[in-house]
């Protein structure tokens, strides 16, 4: 799959007049075209949440494939619609989100947005400028204006949790392992981080306070792991039952919508200590 990609890959010439690396493979190309004309109809102008569930749930059924974004020897903007990890498929339904509603519909409108939405100030700068702890993804993006994280506002506590697991397991990323720069920037990229304030909704009061949480709102699990903020993101939908349940890209196998509410799905994860929400605009 990594040699039909990377056959596939092209330049396009970015804002910055730096002419940038995609990797795209034709029939992701043919996937963009097919999803765009798919989503064009389902943009609702009264919700923005409502409108991100339906374009997430058209991805039903998609792979769940691990590692999407680690590809070549440098980084590049990944164009992968055929196989999603759980970042991702967030990523994607809220880039086609953002398009709908600005009446966007070509693929250099949705290369740039994605770009936006997956890198630190929305500009590729290499291997670090990728927004990796999903904590770190939240908080830029909502300087972006794109989203708000408001877990604090649905009674979240501050964590006072130290965010360093790139750095202290550098073996098990490529781009770091034998790259001092790319690692003293990571390094630099969980100084910043482990500076802004992360609030945690936790696990048993995810039940009690479901009902502030919006059909659309992603959602990411954070984790008890030493050095890690989440370890798993998704959109919620709140489905026929009246319960939120987690839409997202499963590493069971596939996109779905999780059988079991978002609480008792949480209660199934050993290392799950509550969860971070963020309204997207």
């Amino acid at each position: 799959m990594k040699q039909l990609i990377l056959l596939g890959a092209f330049l396009l010439l970015a804002n910055t007049s730096i002419a940038q690396q995609i990797v795209c493979s034709p029939a992701d190309k043919n996937a963009f075209q097919a999803k765009i004309h798919e989503v064009n109809t389902l943009a609702d102008q009264d919700d923005f949440g409502a409108t991100l569930v339906a374009i997430g749930k058209t991805f039903l059924g998609t792979p769940y494939v691990a590692k999407t974004l680690e590809v070549g020897e440098k980084e590049s903007l990944v164009v992968n619609l055929r196989g999603l990890d759980c970042t991702t498929f967030v990523e994607n339904v809220l880039v086609f989100g953002l398009m709908l509603k600005d009446e966007k519909h070509d693929f250099d409108s949705f290369t740039k947005t994605l770009e936006k939405v997956r890198y630190k100030d929305a500009r590729l700068d290499g291997y670090a400028s990728r927004l990796h702890y999903f904590s770190e993804w939240i908080a830029n993006n909502g300087a972006k204006g794109l989203l708000k994280d408001v877990t604090a506002e649905i009674g979240g506590t501050e964590s006072n949790k130290d965010i360093n697991f790139m750095s202290t397991h550098r073996e098990l990323y490529p781009f770091l392992k034998d790259d001092e720069e790319n690692f003293k920037k990571i390094k630099a990229s969980e100084t910043e981080l482990n500076d802004q304030v992360i609030c945690i909704l936790a696990r048993d009061q995810v039940a009690v306070q479901e009902h502030l949480i919006k059909s659309g709102d992603i959602i990411a699990l954070t984790t008890s792991i030493k050095g890690l903020d989440i370890t798993h993101t998704g959109i919620a939908t709140r489905e026929k039952d009246g319960r939120i349940h987690l839409l997202h890209a499963s590493s069971s196998g596939q996109v779905e919508v999780s059988r079991l509410p978002l609480s008792d799905y949480l209660q199934r994860i050993k290392k799950n200590t509550g969860i971070m929400v963020a309204r997207p605009n």
